[in-house]
């Protein structure tokens, strides 16, 4: 009987051993882990936890640490890129708006310097002063309407829209601009009615600007086109030309606010940069998607897409 109450109390005292010895160790490995957390978070690496552990606990409470430190290391990298974009956004929103601010106030000091300015030459400076000031407004009123779209303050109620309609509306709409450049037209719009949930407002807007840029930046091509066609369940409307195009892997930034690239269509577009952002953020609006394929000089697509109504 002694001998039997002498192994119960071995084993337990082995018990008790391997029990601290494992609380031990899950304390170390839990200094581990809070220290390697710590380094990692203060300098911002992307490294991850790795530890060898039997412990499920631990496992799962190392994999769900790692999630967290992805997800907060791609918030970093997404703020950097904000405020990259926004540091260049003011830079754009200053120049823009200096450069006619510069002009109005030279003809100004010239109109209050020179007394006996010709009434013809004072019209002329007149004439200017108010082109410039429209500018600024037009400018201003991009920024106003980008903010708005953004921020969800405008609402643009959607209802049964046929797209034949809009886009003959559109086209018809540039036809004397297009006539005195002498463009080759391609219009391809299917006599079949095709509808969709839109905005007819939002829809000449996003027309417009695609068909403006096309025309002033597709010029050297001599052609532009505009197709409507239907495709799986979807109703799509391609604005093309023949121009200078975007360089390849630029596709996507033209549709960023303000994009600088030194050559870009968006970078001149209606002098703002801000055209293909707005209508960027109109489709989405309307539950659409647009998308620009490119080859300079041959080909350059800005293609619309949305959900092709039945009824």
């Amino acid at each position: 009987m002694t001998a039997l109450f002498i192994i119960i109390i071995a084993l337990l005292l082995l018990v008790l051993v391997l029990q601290v010895m494992h609380s031990r160790q899950h304390a170390r490995q839990l200094k581990y882990i809070h220290t390697k957390l710590e380094s990692i978070v203060e300098r911002g690496s992307h490294e991850r936890l790795l530890l060898m552990s039997s412990s499920p606990e631990l496992q799962i409470l190392l994999t769900d640490l790692n999630r967290l430190l992805d997800v907060n290391h791609k918030g970093a990298v997404e703020r950097a890129r904000l405020e990259k974009s926004m540091r260049s956004m003011l830079a754009n929103i200053s120049h823009d708006l200096k450069t006619p601010l510069t002009v109005v106030l030279g003809y100004i000091e010239t109109l209050l310097h020179d007394k006996d300015m010709p009434v013809e030459e004072q019209e002329r400076i007149l004439r200017t002063i108010h082109a410039k000031a429209g500018e600024v407004i037009t400018l201003m009123n991009r920024f106003f309407d980008l903010a708005k779209l953004e921020s969800g303050d405008r609402d643009i109620p959607l209802s049964r829209v046929e797209l034949g309609e809009v886009c003959r509306r559109n086209i018809l709409a540039f036809y004397d601009i297009l006539s005195a450049k002498g463009a080759e037209v391609q219009i391809e719009i299917p006599d079949e009615p095709l509808y969709m949930m839109g905005n007819d407002d939002a829809l000449d807007r996003v027309l417009s600007n695609l068909l403006s840029n096309a025309i002033a930046y597709g010029d050297a091509g001599g052609a532009l086109g505009l197709k409507l066609y239907s495709d799986a369940g979807q109703v799509c409307i391609e604005v093309w030309d023949r121009g200078k195009g975007i360089a390849e892997g630029h596709e996507d930034k033209v549709f960023e606010r303000l994009y600088t690239l030194e050559d870009s269509r968006n970078r001149d577009y209606q002098g703002s940069g801000l055209g293909l952002t707005i209508t960027k953020r109109l489709t989405e609006q309307m539950n659409g998607r647009i998308s620009l394929s490119s080859k300079p000089y041959v080909r350059t697509a800005f293609t619309l897409s949305f959900q092709r109504l039945t009824f």
